[in-house]
């Protein structure tokens, strides 16, 4: 049965086989596991505290591991039906345990559920938690397989020449490869910051303070427990917050993904505009349609999806980095409504990671238009020999050059001739009569290999 021809969102509709690795990190579901984690795992920390004189036992350990490791989805909807009654959802995480801790004979315990925590305490560390997973296990392995099939298809075209376009006027000659090894370490550098950066989370009670902690226990150095816990999720524990975490190091995160995305928006724009000169032919696959009234057509539309995507992430992801720094005084509740769309942010920017990955694996270059094309505008020979003019001492060898070559048809015997008229070094006129536009590409392949060898 289609049931997600229902949903609301293309992520996880339309596009649901694309985004299961976020479901499989990131949803309401995992939200609620995570929060019992946190509650569970606070719960064994304070039975760790020697001040405490908690008295438990091995089986007692084993009981609340196993309420984490039995919890699915029936579980699930026993949270979200006591969540209908308390209408608030980490409370009702809290009865779920008690609940389960009476099943199991360890009601001792129900004291110590919650025990100085504010529900931002449980919520941070949760949303912490599954961030780091989406973006370490999901984001970060998809977008490391993009910049992978980027440099293959470079090392493939290294050395094929092909005219470059500035301003959208004929250029300098650079490879295909070149061009696509460009995109592959620009989204390398600021992959690599995204793979590296912390999530940070806070468990410091009610306004930031260990007031509760205190007040109880004030013995205890409250400070070195919550950094201890906090980090042992993985997470980086901050000391300086309000009720909430600051969400800096969250925006700091988005803010790169944002970058990426940026990347591979020009990249899948490129793509586009070499796609439509015919500079790369699209493979034919026996029975997709191209257009409803238009039989030859292939569309790119892997990079126009792609796009649409990615300015669906960035919109989402621009909203985050505008407004969850931004809290009233010590708490209000704008951030928590925000941060369960992270999900759909990171989901958006992977359906487009996808999808130009898609895009490429369908191309191949047309290598005779290239090369064909090179050949008819031999134009672009003007910048060499002005530039080995200039090595000769001539005087005026850019004026000389423009006045033979700007907005004209020069053919490559004109240009030869012109050569053969310079007074200049013997080997340097040799150069340039045995000079051809598809070999007039520097080190665009040296190029390719230091990118692809890093």
């Amino acid at each position: 049965m289609l049931d997600y021809i229902y949903n609301i969102s293309p992520v996880d509709g339309r596009y649901r086989e694309m985004t299961e690795e976020v479901r499989n990190c990131f949803s309401e579901y995992h939200l609620i596991k995570n929060r019992i984690i946190v509650e569970i795992e606070w719960l064994k920390k304070l039975f760790q505290i020697e001040e405490l004189n908690l008295k438990y036992d091995k089986s007692d350990l084993q009981i609340l591991n196993k309420i984490v490791e039995e919890f699915d989805l029936t579980e699930a909807k026993k949270v979200k039906e006591i969540e209908d009654v308390t209408k608030h959802d980490v409370k009702a995480v809290e009865y779920y345990i008690d609940e389960k801790l009476k099943e199991n004979h360890l009601e001792k315990y129900n004291h110590l559920i919650h025990f100085a925590c504010t529900s931002e305490d449980i919520n941070n560390l949760a949303y912490g938690i599954m961030i780091k997973e989406l973006i370490q296990d999901v984001y970060v392995s998809n977008a490391y397989e993009l910049i992978k099939t980027l440099e293959e298809k470079a090392k493939q075209y290294a050395n094929t020449p092909m005219l470059s376009h500035t301003h959208g006027q004929n250029a300098t000659p650079t490879t295909v490869g070149k061009e696509l090894a460009i995109f592959a370490y620009r989204s390398k550098k600021v992959l690599t910051k995204i793979e590296n950066e912390k999530i940070s989370g806070k468990f410091n009670g009610t306004v930031g303070n260990f007031n509760a902690h205190v007040i109880s226990y004030p013995n205890i150095d409250w400070i070195q427990i919550s950094k201890e816990f906090v980090e042992s999720f993985g997470l980086e524990c901050n000391l300086f917050t309000t009720q909430i975490e600051s969400h800096d190091n969250i925006c700091i995160l988005f803010s790169e993904i944002k970058l990426l995305n940026n990347i591979i928006l020009d990249f899948n724009s490129d793509m586009w505009m070499y796609i439509s000169r015919n500079y790369f032919i699209q493979n034919n696959i026996k029975g997709e349609i191209g257009s409803s009234v238009m039989p030859h057509k292939i569309n790119p539309i892997n990079f126009e999806n792609s796009m649409a995507n990615i300015k669906m992430a960035n919109g989402v992801l621009g909203t985050f980095i505008e407004n969850l720094q931004i809290s009233r005084m010590q708490r209000d509740l704008s951030d928590s409504s925000m941060l369960r769309n992270i999900g759909v942010a990171v989901g958006y920017a992977l359906i487009a990671i996808k999808q130009s990955i898609k895009g490429i694996c369908k191309l191949n270059v047309n290598e005779k238009l290239l090369r064909d094309e090179l050949q008819n505008t031999p134009e672009i020979l003007a910048e060499a020999v002005q530039t080995i003019l200039r090595k000769n001492e001539y005087e005026n060898a850019y004026e000389t050059l423009k006045s033979i070559t700007r907005g004209k048809n020069i053919s490559m015997k004109e240009m030869r001739d012109f050569i053969e008229t310079l007074e200049i070094n013997q080997k340097d006129k040799e150069n340039l009569l045995k000079l051809e536009p598809e070999n007039y590409i520097g080190l665009a392949s040296k190029i390719v290999e230091i990118e692809v060898n890093k």
